[in-house]
């Protein structure tokens, strides 16, 4: 079996693969300040409320967004699995065609997306990642990374407009309804983060469409991923597909392609 771990701002996301075939995943809280001996612990509860042991696991790799946990986790699954850990960064094979202004900055997330992405879907592609910051990139008709957008996240958005208006509320992240026009403060703030983000998922596809098919003369696969996105994608008026383990294909597919 393959242990895999995506650190995201938010949540940490691990998967468990076993012959090709993701067997489960769990979340944890992100939390910069915890120590190896205690993620190593909840990973082995975790293991075991899914019935698989360490023993089992003959390797293992983690992404990463806050810099700091690598380290840290990377001790903590060599305590726990007895196996090596890959880390996706510099010198990981990935065989992306990277055409940024300077591809060392492209966050391991994004070329996890990408990598399965370009695996599993018809190219070009367009990836929505709604975690933390909401992400957009786009992969042309080569599946060549050629760049994208960052915006705040949904949950960033909401708490920065509670916390930065004095009458507006804290209101619960689990967002539903489908209100255009809100008669109340809750209905209105629902309004202007799900329809909104909606809105803006479908124009930025739009606009992306016309790039790439342009460039490609293809359709355009769109892909959306992140804890929050189905709360979104109900709204959108847009085809787009929902790959909920789409980062966790993307670490495996990394794990068999360095493995050796």
């Amino acid at each position: 079996m393959i242990f895999t771990v995506d650190i995201g701002n938010t949540n940490i996301v691990l998967g468990a693969y076993e012959s090709d075939r993701l067997r489960f995943t769990s979340r944890v809280a992100t939390e910069a300040s915890r120590m190896e001996d205690q993620y190593a612990i909840e990973f082995a509860n975790i293991l075991q409320l899914n019935g698989a042991n360490p023993a089992q696991f003959d390797g293992a790799i983690l992404s990463s967004v806050v810099p700091p946990l690598v380290p840290v986790m990377k001790k903590a699954l060599e305590k726990l699995l007895r196996c090596k850990v890959l880390v996706v960064g510099p010198g990981i094979k990935t065989g992306l065609n990277i055409r940024l202004d300077d591809p060392g900055i492209l966050g391991a997330d994004l070329v996890c997306a990408a990598v399965a992405a370009m695996k599993k879907y018809p190219m070009p592609c367009i990836i929505f990642d709604l975690g933390t910051a909401t992400t957009i990139t786009a992969l042309d008709g080569t599946g060549a990374f050629l760049g994208g957008s960052i915006f705040p996240g949904v949950k960033l958005s909401l708490n920065a407009l509670s916390s930065g208006t004095a009458q507006l509320p804290y209101i619960n992240t689990e967002l539903t309804g489908n209100t255009v026009i809100g008669t109340n403060t809750i209905d209105s703030m629902k309004s202007g983060i799900v329809l909104g983000t909606a809105a803006m998922m479908d124009g930025m596809i739009d606009r992306y469409r016309e790039v790439l098919s342009a460039d490609s003369g293809k359709d355009v696969t769109v892909v959306a991923t992140g804890g929050i996105a189905q709360s979104i994608l109900c709204h959108c008026r847009r085809e787009i597909i929902y790959d909920p383990d789409l980062l966790m294909d993307g670490l495996y597919m990394l794990y068999k392609k360095n493995a050796d």
